[in-house]
């Protein structure tokens, strides 16, 4: 459970979306009003989206921030990645999740790793549980100054069964990216322009690459606020953008069944998505390190996108600020009536 005040907590469990009555005109500006004010008054937040019905109802920059501005998304590239390979598996570049990925990253495995590395599937580095050592947190910048990504984060002792518990990674969302870079023939950022934003009318930034070349899976890309909204509200209607299916809804269903949980959050985790609850709806988000935040609340067809300084220090609580500032601020517009 999230540390945070008791009525802003996104509960792990899941509940069924409840279709809540719609807050009255006036009633939600001045909620919204309010929760605009609170927002600009939070330290290190740079720019605030919310939309419904894909309509943004408060789209404001505040200091350092802009809307078109693109912006590293930190982790909740992690998101986009995930999304890609279910992209990818419609195209039939992929056979299907429980796919292996050794076959495909053929000389990038070190000769001394455990041979349990060989029974990782798309499935399980997808929802953060190939039983690698992590990469991140303590391990992070050695593995970032190692001379190949990937073959350090394959040569990693097995700390776990793949398929046991969730040992949240980015080395392990690096593997996938490789693995779809290798199957594809094309780099990620190919990939994400041609398959995600071009068609949701956006473009990529800046995406730092691994010392191969690599795209950082996982990490280091730039968007726009807009465009995490574009490819949010894409996923809040089913993977559909102007008439056109961009996302396989199917994939999408699955990304948001949880299927591992945090032990450091308690929250639960999909395919590349965090699953929890808020005044009891059903949330569903990426999350990136600083407060780089996308929520979406299918029963409120609400999508909320949240840009912040990634440098403002961890000990100041983004992430629990963000989740505050989301139930506390901005969902009693869309949940109070007067």
């Amino acid at each position: 459970m999230i540390l945070i005040p008791r009525r802003a907590v996104l509960g792990a469990g899941l509940a069924t979306p409840l279709l809540a009555r719609p807050a009255p005109a006036r009633a939600q500006a001045t909620r919204l009003a309010e929760g605009l004010a609170r927002a600009a008054a939070t330290p290190g937040l740079r720019s605030l989206i919310v939309a419904q019905n894909g309509v943004p109802l408060a789209a404001h920059a505040f200091a350092g921030g802009g809307l078109d501005r693109p912006a590293n998304i930190k982790s909740a590239s992690k998101t986009i990645l995930a999304t890609l390979v279910g992209i990818a598996l419609q195209r039939g570049v992929f056979r299907d999740l429980d796919q292996p990925v050794a076959p495909l990253l053929a000389g990038r495995i070190p000769p001394d790793a455990d041979p349990a590395v060989r029974q990782i599937t798309l499935r399980h580095l997808l929802s953060m549980r190939a039983g690698l050592e992590r990469t991140s947190g303590a391990n992070y910048g050695a593995w970032v100054a190692s001379r190949d990504w990937v073959r350090d984060a394959l040569g990693r002792p097995m700390v776990d069964r793949p398929g046991g518990a969730m040992l949240y990674s980015t080395g392990t969302s690096h593997i996938l990216g490789a693995a779809l870079a290798r199957a594809s023939g094309r780099s990620l950022r190919d990939l994400a322009q041609d398959w995600l934003f071009e068609p949701l009318g956006h473009r990529i930034g800046d995406w730092a690459r691994d010392p191969q070349g690599l795209h950082f899976g996982g990490n280091q890309m730039a968007l726009s606020p807009r465009a995490l909204l574009a490819f949010g509200e894409c996923c809040r209607q089913g993977g559909r953008h102007a008439g056109r299916q961009i996302i396989p809804e199917a994939f999408l269903r699955e990304a948001w069944v949880p299927q591992a949980r945090s032990p450091w959050s308690g929250q639960s985790y999909g395919l590349g998505w965090w699953i929890a609850e808020a005044e009891r709806q059903k949330v569903v988000y990426a999350w990136g390190y600083g407060g780089q935040m996308l929520y979406i609340l299918p029963g409120l067809d609400l999508t909320v996108v949240m840009i912040s300084d990634p440098d403002v220090p961890r000990r100041s609580g983004q992430v629990q600020t963000r989740h505050a500032l989301l139930v506390e601020a901005i969902l009693p517009a869309f949940t109070e009536a007067s």
